[in-house]
């Protein structure tokens, strides 16, 4: 233990942070991730919307943007944007493409992480098979590299970040797609190929089950109020006529609340968590539609599950996805296996 910590402290990956109380003997000393010993880059892509941000290397945020550029619009449209915003972002810093060390990206639908490649189906098909991090290759090749369902990071943001009391989690994201991911004794449980969390809703024409977002999101939400006139786009311009307290979107937030939490009620009982955290922008709604979640988890449950349940909204907010985005990067920079190779390797060059 004390040959590895002077290894990481050598390569300045760790720091002392001054020691705790003596209960007897030497006094204990306490590390901590060195914050300035590089930079991660942080990519949030949404349904509707993509948030970026620089962190340092513990996570915090430095710097972040955003725009409304939807998967739509196509990866190279996005990460073309995405690099430019970078540099942009960078300089403000007085930074180069070097201090940068790690990139972690998420994105609205399942991730094979065995290849890296994104996997079917996605909201948009043009985004099938994607190999995110080539993307990335030219102007960062030498940083490590991370790619994770959207709902995925926000759950782990949410779990190290957010919510640090309970272990078990079931986390919704909630904006013109919907996702779930599970946090189990504190780790996102992947599935056995990265695609567990898909929600589903029965077929009223019977056979194979449908996929909740295709009855229950922000998505069908937008479609339905623009047949009635209105123009919508994001799921932020939903919240904005839910906040001013428009009747037809609380309606139509209620009414899919209550789809959302009937299905999670099943949930809830085949895993028992202590938590259901809604995250993603319906969430900024507030009570009109995470209220009738709960409700609807707690009339569809078992008795059991129910016990000490807490059904709240995301205490990150708007940056719970960056924040998870750079926390993959974080933890692909500190893989066992590639530090060992770190440190051998400075060793070797003194």
């Amino acid at each position: 233990m004390a040959r590895r910590l002077d290894e990481l402290l050598e390569a300045k990956l760790i720091i002392s942070v001054g020691q705790s109380d003596s209960q007897g003997g030497r006094p204990a000393e306490e590390f901590a991730v060195n914050p300035d010993a590089g930079l991660l880059l942080a990519v949030d892509i949404g349904g509707s919307h993509t948030r970026l941000a620089i962190t340092d290397l513990a996570s915090n945020v430095l710097i972040e943007d955003e725009a409304d550029i939807a998967p739509s619009e196509g990866p190279t449209e996005i990460f073309d944007w995405a690099g430019q915003v970078f540099d942009h972002m960078l300089g403000r810093l007085n930074k180069t493409h070097q201090d940068v060390v790690g990139i972690g990206v998420g994105v609205p639908g399942p991730v094979d992480f065995e290849s890296g490649r994104l996997g079917s189906p996605q909201l948009d098909p043009q985004w099938e098979n994607v190999l995110v991090r080539e993307f990335f290759a030219e102007r960062y090749g030498h940083a490590v590299f991370a790619v994770d369902r959207d709902v995925n990071i926000l759950a782990l943001a949410e779990a190290r970040r957010g919510w640090r009391e309970y272990s078990d989690i079931v986390v919704l994201k909630a904006g013109i797609g919907l996702g779930s991911a599970f946090v189990l004794d504190g780790s996102i449980y992947q599935g056995s190929r990265g695609g567990a969390g898909d929600l589903s809703w029965p077929n009223a024409n019977g056979g194979r089950l449908q996929r909740l977002e295709l009855v229950a999101s922000g998505g069908v939400i937008r479609e339905e109020l623009r047949t009635l006139g209105y123009k919508v786009r994001t799921s932020q311009d939903i919240v904005d006529l839910a906040r001013i307290g428009d009747r037809e979107v609380l309606r139509l937030l209620s009414e899919h609340g209550t789809y959302i939490g009937q299905t999670l009620a099943g949930v809830v009982g085949l895993l028992n968590p202590q938590a259901v955290i809604v995250g993603g922008n319906l969430a900024q709604a507030g009570e009109a539609f995470v209220a009738t979640i709960r409700e609807a988890i707690f009339a569809g449950a078992r008795e059991y599950s129910l016990k000490g349940l807490v059904v709240e909204p995301s205490r990150l907010g708007s940056i719970a996805g960056v924040t998870g985005a750079s926390l993959i990067a974080q933890d692909a920079l500190f893989a066992p296996d590639r530090i060992s190779r770190l440190t051998r390797t400075a060793a070797k060059a003194q």
